[in-house]
């Protein structure tokens, strides 16, 4: 075992350097996914979230104190052949994923599993939805043109730019990055499909499209929303991407 993972391992396991997490009032929302699939809106709890994306670093340290999920042994169940590839080795970071920057190339599986060895869990579609609404000043920027604009020019960058180190400017709740740096992983990504018509459920045709479900979603206009949805419909739990990252939330009792 290497000294560097030694060192992350002590600091992951320290109280003292514990990641931050921010407090989401919660409330009545209205998600591009309605309660009833038709209008409702969701109520949300409340709960907390990671003011950061999890970094390399940290799920570094992860993987030394659990060596269960290195990519050299973790089972091909939980994670497909791309997990934690553009690391150097299984125990050490390399040029290509710098300590700072979002951990991506990670499963469901393994974001989940972060997680709870964090005291936590992944957000809900809903939480995460909810909190990401939020910009610098206001707790809900959904109908503001330019906040809109901002978010989908993100998507005209090319995917194969460097990642930035986490750390952005903070929303409202003073969670930072929630949008322009990775996608992220949420708890139910898998129940995002939905229909209109309940006789649809379980038509194995809406497989073969991905996302196919958001195209019956309220508030067509949020395109950054949909897309999200799209991406994470689309995926199997043991998928890895070199764009998809996570962070966790916490119930509040």
């Amino acid at each position: 075992m290497k000294l560097t993972a030694v060192i992350l391992a002590l600091l992951f396991a320290s109280p003292a350097n514990a990641a931050d997490y921010v407090d989401v009032a919660g409330g009545s929302f209205a998600s591009a996914l309605p309660a009833d699939d038709k209008a409702a809106d969701v109520m949300v709890a409340k709960f907390q979230l990671r003011e950061n994306l999890v970094t390399n670093a940290e799920f570094l340290a992860f993987v030394t104190a659990h060596p269960e999920w290195r990519r050299d042994r973790v089972a091909s169940v939980f994670a497909e052949a791309r997990y934690l590839t553009h690391w150097a080795t299984a125990d050490a970071l390399g040029t290509d994923a710098m300590a700072a920057q979002p951990v991506t190339q990670v499963s469901w599986f393994a974001a989940q599993a972060f997680c709870e060895a964090e005291g936590g869990r992944l957000p809900a579609w809903s939480e995460w939805e909810f909190a990401a609404a939020a910009d610098a000043t206001r707790t809900d920027a959904r109908d503001d043109p330019a906040w809109r604009a901002a978010i989908l020019a993100w998507y005209a960058h090319p995917s194969n730019e460097a990642l930035a180190p986490v750390g952005g400017r903070a929303n409202a709740y003073g969670a930072r990055d929630m949008h322009g740096l990775v996608w992220e992983w949420v708890d139910d990504f898998n129940a995002l499909l939905v229909a209109d018509d309940s006789r649809d459920q379980g038509d194995p045709d809406r497989l073969k499209f991905c996302g196919a479900g958001s195209l019956n979603l309220r508030d067509k206009e949020n395109y950054a929303v949909l897309m999200r949805i799209a991406m994470l419909s689309s995926l199997k739990a043991h998928d890895t991407t070199a764009n998809l990252g996570f962070r966790c939330a916490r119930t509040v009792q």
